[in-house]
């Protein structure tokens, strides 16, 4: 057994038994407070209450301003809460604890979040068409319905879910302690940063806590539909490495030789045998187009002509009789024999 540190890199030779979260009542508790809130933050800028006065007053106070030495270093820091990079970065360990542990309930979960993100988060910024600070046209005003997209905070609600998805898939209560203190550090740190460039409200940020925070305590609610999800991908790739096997199992049909033309070497046309075999083919191919020639000629000929039926010659023959020879008999003089007596 290995003990080094490496050993954690080498793949289980079987999938973990995972406890996935259930919908305790702790979680329900936490989650009901948190949709209070939310929708009180939402009320609060719908009536333009002193959140939007604060809101207002801390975009006047202008922190990019007052501090713009930070500016630098917040504006790289701020890339964590954007989708994009976020994804890509915490697919890509995700996607390794899957190869490792045999099982696509990391990779399937954090789609589901994401997808719920947009969903939820999406439907509230189109609906409610809020403009941001650098575009605002009215000091005091919630500037709601106005055709913008920055109310709930985008980053800040992507910073939470991405982020504590990583705490939400903790195998030990340890891990799941210490990646939720993270998650919540960089997930306020990605707000703040919002704030201090301008490009959020102070209420926006607030909301994006909440939303991304709902959907973290909503996902046990999914964990029936992921994992059905998993068996039947599972399932398909079975069936797909079932009927490969079976392909290559099964051999390939004998296909018969195509006769080939092998090229004529300089000394196979010369000699007697070559030339009576050439002389053959001439006549055989000469023969056999005279044959053709005559049989088409012959059909071009009676084409459309009735056809003469054979007569039966007359008997006898029909040459006259010649008046000087007389005519033969069967039985005439004897011939002489050569080298016998001749008759007196």
């Amino acid at each position: 057994m290995r003990t080094d540190i490496f050993a954690r890199l080498d793949r289980e030779p079987e999938p973990p038994k995972i406890e996935t979260p259930r919908m305790s009542r702790h979680r329900i508790a936490l989650f009901g407070g948190t949709l209070a809130f939310y929708l009180a933050i939402v009320l609060a800028v719908l009536v333009s209450s002193w959140l939007v006065a604060l809101d207002w007053k801390v975009m006047l106070f202008r922190p990019y301003q007052q501090w713009p030495e930070l500016h630098a270093f917040l504006d790289y820091y701020v890339v964590l809460g954007q989708r994009g990079p976020t994804a890509v970065m915490v697919a890509s360990w995700l996607g390794w604890r899957s190869w490792r542990q045999h099982t696509l309930r990391p990779l399937l979960t954090l789609g589901t979040s994401l997808l719920l993100l947009n969903l939820s988060v999406g439907a509230v910024k189109l609906g409610l068409g809020r403009l941001g600070p650098h575009y605002a046209t009215q000091i005091g005003s919630a500037e709601l319905f106005a055709g913008g997209d920055i109310f709930p905070s985008g980053h800040t609600a992507n910073a939470v879910v991405t982020w504590g998805i990583l705490a939400y898939l903790a195998t030990t209560p340890r891990a799941r302690r210490y990646l939720s203190a993270l998650s919540a550090f960089v997930s306020l740190g990605v707000g703040l940063t919002t704030v201090y460039i301008g490009t959020h409200w102070l209420s926006d940020v607030l909301l994006g806590w909440a939303a991304g925070l709902l959907i973290l305590l909503a996902l046990p609610w999914f964990e029936p539909l992921i994992t059905r999800t998993e068996a039947w991908i599972l399932a398909v790739r079975e069936q797909w490495r079932a009927r490969r096997r079976l392909r290559e199992s099964v051999p390939p049909a004998p296909v018969s030789p195509e006769p080939v033309l092998l090229p004529r070497t300089p000394g196979s046309g010369t000699g007697p045998e070559a030339a009576a075999r050439e002389a053959m083919n001439s006549r055989s191919t000469a023969s056999g187009a005279a044959a053709r020639a005559g049989t088409a000629a012959r059909a071009r000929a009676h084409q459309g002509h009735p056809v003469r039926a054979e007569r039966t010659p007359p008997a006898g023959t029909r040459r006259p009789p010649h008046a000087e020879r007389p005519p033969r008999s069967s039985a005439g003089p004897a011939r002489p024999v050569a080298g016998g007596p001749v008759a007196p």
